[in-house]
């Protein structure tokens, strides 16, 4: 199969939302805000194929979940629990205060976020993954309050596989809704939905535009734009695991993007064949053939630090580096999500089992965005202690701050702690 070297239409991959969607959403997100229940249950039924009075997963289903997935999987989902909570173990910060001779104290205080929703897909794919990726570090922060909303098949079930990693991290909030209407009820809160403070997890165009679109009442995480993948690559690599890191990628949707670049004419022509020999064996060869036909692409360029210039404009979400040094190259990143070095260190195993968040920026935003982690759910409180000897060294100097700024009232605020 045959790779263009064209970057432009790389970028055309980002995630738009029509205006059609965008409308359609603001509709949803109206109707569930001014109707809560009533309304939820409306559009999950009408766009779930299922509603019913009690929206929340039963232990009972839970429990069954867990038997149907088998001691195998939830073996598995526990391997990749600690792998995850390793990594993320690292990242846990704590609050810190600093007193000077005056008398002055400051300092921050750190807190967890109150209640976090975590939007696990429920339609053509369901990623457990994500559920370990979300929970994880929001449990590590300390967040006490976490639910989980997807949507219910026509039958009323949910995921098993979904089900068995929720129960897997000891959640047992579940909730059987999902698309916009389920992001409305976590933003805004109904009679039976409590509001939540942040939203997190990955969905379809629906639920990315009413995540974009409820942020202010809600934080979110991000909004995740098509999967990618950025391969560097020097002589030494080996064209077959090339191949197969970037159709890993292409086969999430059509629009997913796979690049290579290379130093090496011969590792373009290589790759392009193992492609095409081992394309025909997969199961989303169709999806696959599709982005890569569109947003693949294999850029021969002089030497390696070209590579890695080129790779920081583009700021991938994955960013392989295949080459004979990659820990050297490491210090050449300035831009990517999460970064896979070496030939035994593919993507997908930070998809499930490295320990790395999974949870990444897209688009090109990992030039000012970084991967999900323990920060994401937690806040800062500064606070300040001055005694009257220490805001006398600085008074006059805020008095006229405030002057300058035309805040008189400020000014004032200072003046009268040190009259008569």
């Amino acid at each position: 199969m045959r790779l263009n070297n064209d970057l432009s239409k790389i970028r055309t991959s980002k995630a738009e939302q029509s205006d059609e969607i965008i409308n359609s959403v603001r509709g949803i997100l109206s109707d569930v805000k001014a109707h809560g229940d009533i309304a939820v249950r409306k559009y999950a039924k009408e766009l779930d194929g299922f509603s019913d009075e009690n929206m929340f997963v039963s232990r009972e289903e839970i429990d069954s979940a867990v038997a149907r997935a088998g001691d195998e999987f939830m073996k598995i989902l526990e391997r990749a629990y600690e792998q995850i909570k390793e990594f993320h173990l690292n990242q846990v910060d704590e609050s810190w205060s600093t007193s000077k001779e005056n008398g002055v104290i400051m300092g921050q205080i750190l807190r967890p976020l109150k209640r976090v929703a975590l939007y696990a897909p429920g339609g053509t794919a369901t990623y457990p993954s994500t559920v370990l990726m979300n929970v994880i570090p929001a449990k590590l922060a300390g967040v006490k309050d976490i639910v989980i909303f997807t949507p219910a098949k026509a039958d009323g079930k949910v995921s098993d596989a979904i089900l068995a990693a929720a129960a897997c991290c000891g959640i047992y909030s579940i909730c059987k809704i999902g698309g916009a209407h389920g992001v409305a009820a976590m933003a805004y809160g109904t009679e039976s939905i409590k509001k939540a403070d942040k939203i997190v997890g990955p969905g379809n165009a629906y639920v990315a535009a009413a995540k974009r679109l409820v942020y202010g009442d809600v934080s979110i995480d991000m909004v995740a734009g098509p999967s990618e993948i950025l391969i560097i690559a020097d002589e030494t690599a080996n064209p077959k695991y090339i191949a197969a890191d970037m159709m890993s990628q292409a086969e999430h949707d059509e629009m997913a993007s796979a690049v290579l670049i290379t130093t090496s004419e011969d590792i373009i022509r290589e790759t392009e064949r193992e492609i095409s020999r081992q394309i025909e064996k997969l199961s989303r060869k169709n999806i696959i053939q599709t982005s890569l036909e569109n947003y693949g692409a294999a850029v021969l360029v002089e030497n390696i630090e070209e590579a890695f210039e080129l790779s920081n404009e583009i700021a991938p979400e994955h960013l392989e580096i295949l080459t004979k040094n990659p820990l050297e190259n490491l210090s050449l990143v300035e831009n990517a999500g999460s970064i896979f070095l070496g030939e035994y260190t593919p993507e997908p195993l930070g998809d499930y089992m490295s320990g790395t968040n999974h949870v990444l920026p897209t688009g090109g935003t990992a030039k000012f965005y970084s991967p999900l982690g323990v920060y994401d759910f937690t806040k800062w409180s500064a606070y300040s202690y001055y005694p009257r000897n220490a805001l006398a060294d600085l008074k006059d100097d805020v008095i006229k701050f405030a002057e300058i700024e035309g805040f008189t009232a400020h000014a004032n605020s200072v003046k009268v702690r040190f009259e008569g």
